[in-house]
């Protein structure tokens, strides 16, 4: 659990009506996600009528909100063979925005370590999401007009920015301080490699925003940073957390979304992965999101030991 949302009693009173009213009936169970870094409302609720939404809210004046009017607009415009649960409206309700979806029959979060199981199911339901979005929509295109490089511009060019004396170099990578010309050099290919990608990718694919169903088959969720750029980033994030217990170099090769890439291309999303997440959990703490730091020192660990693994870099 990372989250520390509202539960359903939290919510102001005109808002919990307005949602029944929405809904058609009193809410008899809210069952609150517990994964994210946000502080909006989200919850599986149950009606009285025995009717299962996942509701979202936010109010209006708040990040969340905006974030989660984006993810309407984007999961609206998901083609079918996307396994993503349908959007089934949106309000401003009470002074909050309110994005209301399907519930998945049985959603769990994957647990970590990975099992076999869950990873294979999120892995195909990667490969679903790269053959739907390829040829790009245009429905998606227009939600996502920058290119890789000019969306990640600040994001995924830390080591530059390192050497190039903008940030200090991090406690965390100091035993690799001499790879750092060929950091860059990996972190400016993965620039270039996503600049000539012609479709989009989900941008935030985490263990958290997976749901397996009761069939056991993988869902995914929170599309509101879709991006232009190569859909096989998101296998890496996702393989990021299995890498400490699954094959993930083999993994990462069989994929399908993996086809015709240059040996050097895990490398390089690597580099570009961990110069962020090693630099941005050297942030000032979010009181709002108490565990976003550790998280991000976390994925920056277990890419650069995957990294190094690869290129047999010595790390302390």
């Amino acid at each position: 659990r990372t989250a520390r949302r509202p539960g359903w009693a939290d919510l102001p009173a005109d808002l919990r009506a307005a949602i029944e009213e929405r809904l058609g009936g009193a809410i008899t169970s809210a069952r609150v996600a517990g994964g994210g870094f946000t502080q909006g409302f989200a919850a599986v609720l149950t009606t009285a009528g025995g009717l299962r939404r996942f509701v979202k809210a936010a109010p209006l004046d708040s990040p969340p909100a905006e974030w989660y009017a984006q993810e309407a607009r984007i999961t609206a415009a998901l083609p079918l063979g996307v396994p993503a649960a349908r959007v089934r409206w949106t309000d401003e309700l009470a002074g909050h925005f309110v994005i209301c979806v399907d519930a998945v029959d049985g959603a769990r979060m994957p647990a970590l370590p990975w099992s076999t199981a869950d990873l294979a199911a999120t892995l195909d339901a990667i490969a679903a999401t790269a053959a739907a979005l390829s040829p790009l929509p245009p429905a998606l295109a227009e939600l996502a007009t920058d290119a890789f490089s000019t969306a990640m511009k600040g994001t995924l060019d830390r080591w530059r920015a390192i050497s190039d004396g903008e940030r200090p170099l991090p406690d965390q990578a100091a035993s690799l301080a001499d790879r750092l010309s060929e950091l860059v050099a990996l972190e400016t290919e993965f620039l270039a490699l996503g600049d000539a990608a012609t479709t989009v990718f989900h941008c935030d694919l985490r263990v958290d925003n997976v749901i397996i169903d009761t069939a056991g088959a993988a869902w995914i969720c929170d599309w509101n940073w879709v991006t232009r750029g190569p859909a096989w980033t998101d296998l890496v994030t996702v393989l990021l957390s299995a890498s400490p217990d699954h094959d993930v170099d083999r993994l990462f090769a069989a994929h399908p979304a993996t086809r015709g890439l240059p040996d050097e291309a895990l490398d390089a999303a690597l580099a570009g992965l961990s110069g962020y997440f090693v630099t941005q959990a050297t942030e000032p703490a979010v009181e709002t999101s108490p565990y976003i730091r550790p998280h991000q020192r976390y994925y920056g660990e277990l890419a650069l030991d995957w990294l190094a693994r690869r290129r047999a870099w010595r790390r302390l």
